[in-house]
């Protein structure tokens, strides 16, 4: 028998890694973790039941407020809490497998390295955009039903800055998740990530508002902020116009996924 009939193992040939192909291990390995069903249940929760509750409170008032910017705005503010449970979900997309070391053997099969951010992140989104944007509609039309049981006028979707509101809510919390995502590709340390997030998107805004004046009007370009604009929730007491803030939210989004990008080609594993 010659050593050329001897069975050589196979190795990874970088020819045959698809990005379909690493979107389906990614899609595999999200949708196998019990943490991902946890966090998005958490963060529709969230997002229906507090916007639920605050539509029936202020439907209950003796002279409640008909505007359907403010109804819709309140309708959604579930989603501020959602920024941190959608923002926790991304972290540990990212960091689980750094900390439990599968990741070497995810860069072993896709040696390119960046097909593997690309894939979390466009499995990532593709999940997010449309469970965030349910949740969110799910909020507003709940809060009307609670809010025609008291006899008050029907607020809906062609009402003056209603679509933008309850859509924006829901694609602040995407751009929100990637945001973490890239958070988590930077730091690799899901406490580090998680803390990163809150500190970020409720601790800064909260402290920012009890500084000088002069200083505080800096918040509203923190990125929390930034993308709560687009539907009137902005923590910050001087927002941006709404398009404009999400604009900003989405750079930062793209300046930390471009920084994940450049250490995770350049940096060990």
């Amino acid at each position: 028998m010659t050593t050329s009939a001897i069975a050589q193992p196979r190795k990874p040939v970088a020819g045959n890694v698809t990005m379909i192909r690493v979107l389906r291990s990614e899609w595999t390995k999200f949708r196998s973790v019990r943490s991902t069903w946890w966090m998005i249940a958490i963060t529709v929760a969230l997002t229906v039941c507090v916007g639920v509750v605050l539509s029936a409170v202020a439907a209950g008032r003796p002279h409640p407020s008909l505007d359907p910017e403010t109804f819709a705005a309140r309708a959604e503010i579930g989603n501020l809490l959602g920024q941190l449970t959608i923002g926790v979900l991304a972290v540990l997309l990212m960091t689980s497998e750094y900390e439990s070391g599968m990741i070497r053997a995810s860069l072993a099969v896709v040696p390119r390295r960046l097909p593997v951010l690309w894939g979390k992140l466009g499995v990532l989104t593709a999940f997010a955009l449309p469970v965030t944007l349910a949740s969110s509609v799910a909020a507003f039309a709940l809060g009307q039903l609670a809010w025609r049981a008291h006899g008050l006028r029907g607020i809906w979707f062609g009402d003056p800055d209603v679509t933008r509101i309850v859509v924006g809510s829901a694609l602040t919390l995407v751009v929100t998740a990637i945001c973490g995502l890239g958070i988590g590709a930077l730091l690799r340390s899901a406490a580090a990530g998680i803390t990163t997030v809150g500190g970020v998107f409720f601790v800064l805004p909260v402290l920012a508002g009890e500084l000088p004046k002069n200083v505080a009007d800096l918040a509203r370009f923190l990125p929390s902020n930034a993308g709560d604009a687009l539907w009137g929730a902005a923590l910050s007491p001087v927002s941006m116009t709404p398009w404009t803030g999400f604009g900003l939210l989405c750079g930062y989004a793209a300046a930390l996924v471009a920084a994940a990008a450049w250490r995770l080609s350049r940096g060990d594993a």
